[in-house]
């Protein structure tokens, strides 16, 4: 069976509706996405975010669930670990003198503060790449969001403060390392996507003819596979022991992004907020339209998740809550991370609204 043939029929598809603990119901779709976070009003519930979550073991065997852990989701930037191994595992950092911080940033959807904007100018700089060949186009950073001052224009900044930055230095870098041009790295049969390509294929444990292909916000290829898959390459990613193909080179980016948090995202962001709560414990890495990846070296783990309407304010609820039914969130990790689990919902005036409270339980198979 091809990946496209796990589609559901969507002729097939019923509705039923399932009460919610506030008493209302709710249409539960059964195509695969189920309810896992209600945004309530004055107690009322006022929205519901659907989507589905999978949890592997090392061996891909599924440990958890709920709505079709199967559904092919694209992987958008939970995807960049797996983009950047091609440039780790052939020495890229340690031929040009990268920093772990550096080679974090290389994984990360950073939030375009000074400490991103450096690293990726040194990135550009120790590589021998100018700035202008970053092909990843300009939009205004997190951090300016974060500050209220979203209504800047994209043009006012250099693509040097796209979120994907660090992603895009990693691939120039990879070209470096390989001998080839820089002036066409996005190109799909270019030698760095085609590397790239193969180590999504490995992690993922999917063939690189079912991956189904569309183009990144960055404008970089990404790829579409089933939702399990990418949980399966975060338990890989977690794993304390060398890949069978890329050595090391997991290991490497699993200790930087952990060491390295901040670079990976920013202030008052979910995957800071996550892997500062798992101490070392945990990486995670989130993606555009709400997807999300968690490796757990612990236990060896990952997880995956997806927001079915693309709304990012429902996912980091929902990975804490799922850490939480799995046992990771102890009394002392709880404390830091249970005002992100149901964080509280603030108008204009900073009045109290509602909340964002996850509603689902995880169908458990045997976690290890």
């Amino acid at each position: 069976m091809t990946l496209r043939e796990t589609l559901p029929n969507l002729a097939a598809l019923k509705k039923t509706t399932k009460s919610t603990e506030s008493g209302q119901r709710i249409l539960r779709d059964q195509s695969g996405f189920v309810p896992l976070a209600e945004v309530t009003r004055g107690g009322f519930v006022e929205s519901v975010h659907f989507g589905m979550i999978a949890v592997v073991d090392l061996k891909g065997r599924l440990q958890a669930s709920t709505g079709v852990p199967d559904r092919i989701i694209f992987t958008r930037s939970a995807c960049k670990p797996f983009q950047a191994i091609p440039f780790v595992s052939r020495g890229g950092p340690g031929q040009f003198g990268l920093t772990q911080a550096e080679v974090a940033v290389t994984c990360a959807s950073h939030s375009g503060e000074t400490m991103h904007v450096d690293a990726v100018r040194s990135i550009l700089q120790k590589i021998g790449v100018d700035e202008n060949a970053l092909l990843c186009g300009s939009h205004v950073p997190y951090s300016y969001r974060h500050k209220g001052k979203a209504g800047m224009s994209p043009d006012e900044f250099s693509p040097v403060f796209n979120n994907c930055s660090g992603k895009h230095a990693g691939m120039l870098g990879l070209c470096k390392l390989l001998g080839v041009s820089t002036d066409d790295y996005l190109n799909l049969n270019h030698p760095v996507q085609q590397e790239i390509k193969s180590s999504v294929s490995h992690f993922m444990g999917v063939s690189e003819m079912d991956m189904v292909t569309g183009i990144d916000g960055c404008s970089a290829p990404n790829y579409a596979l089933p939702l399990k898959n990418m949980a399966w390459a975060f338990a890989k990613l977690a794993a304390a022991g060398a890949d069978s193909h890329y050595g090391t080179a997991p290991s490497e980016i699993f200790d930087a992004m952990t060491n390295h948090p901040r670079m990976v995202s920013g202030a008052g962001r979910g995957d800071l907020t996550l892997m500062d709560g798992g101490q070392g414990d945990w990486v995670t890495k989130v993606g555009g339209e709400s997807v999300q990846g968690v490796g757990v070296r612990s236990k060896g783990i990952g997880i995956a998740v997806k927001i079915a309407d693309g709304n990012t304010r429902a996912i980091t609820p929902v990975i804490i809550e799922i850490l939480s039914q799995l046992g990771l969130v102890t009394n002392a990790a709880g404390s830091s991370l249970e005002e992100a689990r149901r964080p509280v919902i603030l108008n204009h005036r900073n009045i109290e609204t509602g909340d964002i409270r996850p509603v689902f339980e995880l169908n458990k198979e045997a976690i290890p």
